[in-house]
């Protein structure tokens, strides 16, 4: 690693206090391997920027955007802009001219240097809570340079770093940011194999693999579980879940994600079909039973968001 890689980044966002201990900076990485039928963030998927129009911000009498584009690709149809994304290069000229803040331009790249400029101007309020930076995505594993060089220069300035990650990634992957890495928030979709191919595209084959690498080598690890009513809420998927996370020893700590429906305006504004569209979120009942049925099992458990 030569100390000039650069990442790819769709959001950062201050004062968190849902993404590990105290006050912090999540930091989310753009690209990401699994396809989550549920995924809220569908900015993050895709390893390239990309352009997100958000049409009812946009003012009917308004063509800057269309002047602005060198590729020609937009065009205004009854008020709204209409993008070929076939011939944008997601150069962003439209997003600079558009005084409505209607287009934006998800993803820009930064050097570790830059992105410890960013976190670091939060540091009072971190230090006062117990807080730091965490990485999240899309899939921070998935730029392991970029990710291993930023937790660094975090290390080397005593910020206190939580890694957020599908644990879908190489083993020498995983096993060289678990060395970096203070804390991890790691998400267990689904326990049964057919049906995590079926929800998100991939075996969790590699998945539970690294799970049992971070178990033994005893580091901090909150187990996070999206809660889908009709793919991981059945008692049988609770109990198979619960008994092995007891046999890796060492994890002890469960957040309950329950799914909402939040990120549907960014799939219009990415013109991406929202494919978890049918699932309901859990119901509070539902909740408390998953998370009594766990408590009972001896895990701590807390509801996230």
């Amino acid at each position: 690693m030569d100390g000039k890689s650069q990442g790819l980044i769709f959001d950062l966002k201050r004062y968190s206090i849902n993404d590990g201990p105290g006050i912090r900076a999540t930091v989310f990485f753009k690209g990401c391997p699994l396809r989550c039928r549920w995924c809220h963030n569908p900015e993050g998927q895709s390893f390239v920027p990309e352009i997100m129009i958000r049409a009812s911000r946009c003012l009917a009498d308004c063509s800057e955007c269309v002047v602005a584009c060198p590729e020609g690709a937009i065009v205004k149809t009854a008020g709204s802009p209409v993008l070929d994304r076939l011939r944008c290069d997601a150069c962003g000229k439209c997003a600079d001219v558009c005084p409505a803040q209607a287009i934006e331009v998800v993803g820009r790249r930064l050097s570790a240097a830059q992105l410890l400029g960013e976190i670091d101007k939060d540091r009072i309020f971190q230090e006062e809570s117990g807080g730091g930076v965490t990485f999240s995505g899309g899939e921070p594993l998935a730029q392991p340079d970029f990710l291993s060089e930023i937790l660094d220069l975090c290390h080397k300035n005593e910020i206190h770093t939580t890694v957020d990650t599908c644990g879908f990634a190489p083993a020498d992957v995983l096993e060289k940011i678990a060395e970096k890495a203070d804390l991890f928030l790691f998400d267990l979709k689904a326990i049964d194999e057919s049906r995590h191919i079926a929800f998100t595209g991939e075996s969790n084959k590699t998945i539970l693999e690294n799970l049992k690498r971070l178990a033994a080598k005893g580091k901090k690890t909150v187990v996070r579980i999206p809660v889908i009513p009709g793919v991981n809420d059945g008692e049988e998927d609770i109990r198979r879940t619960a008994e092995f996370l007891r046999s890796l020893g060492t994890i002890s700590e469960i957040s309950l994600l329950p799914y909402h429906k939040l990120g549907r305006d960014k799939y219009r504004g990415l013109e991406k079909k929202a494919v978890g569209d049918d699932f309901t979120p859990p119901s509070s009942e539902l909740l408390e039973r998953i998370k009594k049925d766990l408590e009972n099992r001896g895990f701590r458990v807390s509801l996230g968001e």
